[in-house]
């Protein structure tokens, strides 16, 4: 299609999305499903009139994926609960580590045995397909900051933290395949790719999400008042957290989460928020009068606050845009039995079965690990890893089997997904 083509298409989803947002939240399906629908109809599968080869065009949808989950990342850590507690962040955190390693194994057996594909590109597969994505599973989300419900809550949490601790076994798995060094029976992966680049990231998100809190405050506490543009500080706060976390071989999307819940904690505390029944800090709803300052002056509390609704759009703009091109990337060859037994397996054994695991003795209730168990959306994530791995020198026939793969399970992932989110959530709520 031509650029006047995909100004008019782009705009009239956009234009159809903002003004029917009502009806499509009464629709038994998501926006989602409704972008895909369009790429679907429009590409190589039905009408051909646009096509994107993921393989060929990986630079681009790697930077394209790599600035929406930086986005997504960096909301859901603001969404997150405050204060920090272990008791609460323990099952997610076993979800986006433990569970989330079990279900690399369990997959990579799977192309082993299965598909008869080589450790290296198992192991690589499993780690493609085991993060869960923050960006199309937003019906399963926080709904805002400070959400404390504890389905949304382990399953935002989640997504934060295992679009970062995935990377890993991405490494591992080109490391198998001669792509990436492992040193001496993988002791180079283990402490460089593994526990420096996880610990470091952390650490280092952690540091410059408070930082930014700190030195918010002091800006807004200075007489006379001083103003901040709240969206270009977190904008920044997301660049240099990532930039720097690249430049020390740190992971940075595990930076960028945690930059997220780091600001937010702070900025929390430094306000002095009221405490609700749970013991949760609660952010002002309006804008605060500073008791040094003239009455009809306003100070916005916090620059995650303030931000926030900015970076929402953008995460829906990126939806839009990314879902239509996953519609236009997958052609009728993609959908051999090979795929769609890896998408069974994954949807309906590996994710179950890993996160039942993964969250034994955590005094959850079955009822909570079951509907965790099946709302593992695969998306944005797993392309970006895919595409990370096919520039970083994946062979093409390989690179071509995993990318239809990958698409296949997205696809099936948005459909199953988004056709009983809202059904069973209903339901949950209801009990």
């Amino acid at each position: 299609m031509s650029t006047t083509a995909w100004f008019i298409l782009i705009g009239c989803l956009m234009l159809a999305r903002g003004l029917g947002a009502d009806g499509i939240a009464r629709l038994p399906l998501t926006s989602a499903i409704a972008y895909l629908g369009v790429g679907l109809l429009l590409g190589p599968m039905f009408l051909g009139l646009f096509a994107f080869d993921l393989v060929q065009q990986a630079p681009l949808l790697e930077t394209l994926t790599e600035i929406a989950v930086l986005i997504s990342l960096f909301s859901a850590g603001v969404k997150m609960p405050v204060p920090f507690s272990l008791a609460r962040w323990l099952p997610p955190l076993r979800l986006a580590w433990l569970s989330m390693a079990l279900s690399v194994a369990l997959v990579a057996a799977f192309a082993c045995l299965v598909l008869g594909l080589p450790l290296g590109a198992g192991v690589l597969l499993g780690a493609i397909l085991a993060p869960t994505d923050p960006v199309l599973a937003t019906d399963v989300q926080l709904r805002h900051a400070g959400d404390s419900e504890q389905l949304r809550f382990m399953l935002t949490s989640e997504a934060g933290m295992n679009d970062g601790s995935g990377f890993p076994f991405v490494m591992l798995g080109l490391g198998l395949l001669g792509l990436h060094e492992l040193g001496p029976h993988g002791a180079t992966w283990l402490w460089r790719d593994l526990l420096w680049a996880s610990g470091a990231a952390i650490a280092l998100g952690a540091a410059g999400g408070a930082l930014l809190a700190w030195l918010g405050w002091q800006v807004r506490a200075k007489e006379p008042k001083h103003a901040m543009l709240d969206d270009l500080a977190a904008l920044g706060l997301i660049a240099c957290v990532y930039g720097v976390a690249t430049w020390l071989h740190a992971w940075g999307f595990l930076a960028v989460f945690f930059a997220g819940v780091a600001l937010r904690q702070t900025e929390l505390r430094l306000a002095g928020a009221p405490k609700d029944r749970q013991g949760l800090l609660q952010a002002q709803e309006t804008h605060t009068v500073s008791a040094t300052q003239p009455h009809d002056s306003e100070v916005p509390l916090t620059v995650s606050g303030e931000s926030l609704v900015f970076k929402e759009h953008l995460e829906r703009l990126s939806e839009l845009t990314l879902v239509l091109l996953l519609g236009g990337a997958v052609m009728a060859a993609a959908w051999s039995w090979r795929a769609w037994s890896v998408a069974l397996f994954l949807l309906l054994v590996a994710r179950p079965a890993s996160v039942m695991l993964g969250l034994l003795a955590s005094g959850t209730s079955v009822r909570l690990r079951g509907l965790a168990a099946w709302f593992g959306v695969r998306g944005i994530g797993s392309l970006y890893y895919l595409s990370y791995a096919i520039a970083h020198g994946l062979p093409r026939g390989l690179a071509r089997e995993l990318a239809d793969i990958t698409l296949v399970v997205v696809i099936l992932s948005i459909i199953a997904h988004g056709l009983t989110v809202k059904p069973l959530l209903e339901r949950y709520w209801r009990k």
